[in-house]
């Protein structure tokens, strides 16, 4: 039986508003939000002068699991989402073995059930040759279809023509997809060979991954969208220029064609590789100030939805290769409310457009089920923040399984202080309950 809980006199921050409330939870449910709740519970949080917003949805991270323990695993990643304020993640099918038949992707919500402290999902991955299998998949619950236009971690690239036609025009779920175009990768990657051999500059990986790249598959996917009137969503947009291929003129509700950006590709720039290194080597890669700066506007103008992670972690070790060994990803789940809080603090964005974009975009882009968002009978997933809190990014901190951060040694102010995931105290104050999985999230099929 889950414990009940009582949220008092805290700054509710969501749909775009800030109002001091009480929130009563039972049955892992918002039962009641009022200014004041004359209620006992079995457990009692004063909120006083803390932030109060829903639990952030990632829409795509990287655990790891199966296939790579070295790595991470779904225990200690959704761990660290949880210690960030992530209640729910969407995981990608890159493991190993690849999760592209109906059984394998089981697999992944079996161990999920088990080991997961946050909610979950799972992709569906699409190959050049699992049609069938895709089309099994559940829209109710499985978030979507990934299809990796361009190669990335893992070998499950989709080029062939005949193909994308037949995933676009067939498959009524969404599809995610990862865009970079591999024949402009493979052609400035031989150039950069010639010129350095096995020395290539870190610095040279936006050049070699590059904004022409990125354009072509981003444009291709969304010509295929439109063109099948599919439901596409396209990940970590790294470009100016692919910004034009995004409406916002309409209410997102009522897009066909979604994008997000990522914490990295927001906080980081090419100037940074003279420092971090492989440490922010990526896929797609972080690119110039211009492109960093453009990707902000476009996140405040709403031609970019959501602010996810792309978590990915690798071990240091891995990390210190040369550039074509050194893989490509950064870790980030526990931290990615961070980075948005450095940005409200240096005045670029407002709490309210913070929760807009990790927490009800990707509830409505995914049509998650009664998450989201803080209303009485929605699931009580909720974070709370104490925004003048101060704290450094440091190895003793840090809940990766990987052990390290990009952001390592960074000072940040404002943290979570609780977390409560599906109305169960998962994290408080630094210690975990970790009595209660989180749950399988279910999607409206529309």
């Amino acid at each position: 039986m889950l414990q009940s809980i009582l949220i008092r006199n805290g700054k509710v921050i969501n749909e775009g508003l800030q109002q001091i409330f009480d929130i009563y939870i039972k049955n892992g449910r918002i039962e009641k939000i009022a200014p004041s709740i004359d209620k006992n519970a079995d457990i009692e949080i004063d909120a006083s002068d803390k932030w109060v917003i829903p639990g952030i949805i990632d829409d795509q991270v990287h655990f790891r699991q199966p296939g790579f323990p070295h790595k991470a695993n779904i225990y200690s990643e959704s761990k660290a989402a949880v210690a960030g304020g992530v209640t729910s993640f969407m995981e990608m099918p890159n493991t190993k073995p690849n999760a592209i038949t109906q059984e394998l992707l089981g697999d992944k919500y079996d161990i999920a059930s088990r080991m997961s402290l946050a909610n979950y999902s799972f992709f569906m991955g699409a190959t050049n040759d699992n049609i069938e299998e895709v089309l099994r998949t559940n829209p109710e619950d499985v978030c979507g279809i990934k299809i990796f236009m361009g190669s990335s971690t893992g070998n499950m690239l989709v080029d062939e023509a005949t193909t994308l036609e037949r995933l676009f025009s067939q498959v009524p779920m969404l599809i995610a997809t990862h865009c970079e175009d591999e024949a402009t990768i493979r052609k400035n990657m031989a150039i950069y060979e010639e010129q350095y051999g096995d020395d290539v500059p870190f610095d040279a990986h936006p050049l070699i991954r590059s904004a022409e790249g990125c354009f072509i598959s981003s444009n291709l996917a969304v010509s295929l969208a439109e063109k099948h009137n599919t439901r596409l969503h396209i990940l970590h947009l790294s470009t100016k220029d692919e910004l034009a291929l995004f409406r916002n003129d309409i209410p997102l509700e009522e897009k066909r064609v979604t994008a997000e950006v990522c914490v990295h590709h927001l906080y980081f720039n090419s100037e940074d590789y003279a420092v971090k290194g492989s440490l922010i080597k990526c896929n797609p890669a972080i690119k110039s100030r211009e492109h960093q700066a453009a990707l902000f506007s476009a996140l405040l103008d709403n031609r970019l939805d959501i602010v996810a992670t792309d978590h990915a972690p690798h071990t240091w070790e891995e990390k210190q290769n040369k550039y074509k060994k050194a893989p490509s990803g950064l870790p980030l789940v526990q931290h990615a409310l961070n980075v948005m809080l450095d940005f409200h603090q240096k005045g670029k964005i407002t709490p309210e457009r913070i929760v807009e974009k990790m927490c009800h975009a990707p509830a409505i882009c995914f049509n998650v089920r009664e998450r989201g968002y803080i209303r009485e009978g929605y699931w009580a997933d909720i974070a709370l923040v104490d925004p003048e809190l101060r704290w450094k990014v440091q190895k003793e901190n840090i809940l990766y399984h990987c052990g390290w951060s990009p952001l390592e040694g960074h000072d940040f102010k404002g943290k979570v202080t609780h977390t409560i995931v599906s109305g169960h105290l998962a994290y408080s104050n630094g210690t975990f309950d970790e009595s209660k999985k989180g749950e399988r999230l279910l999607f409206d099929v529309k």
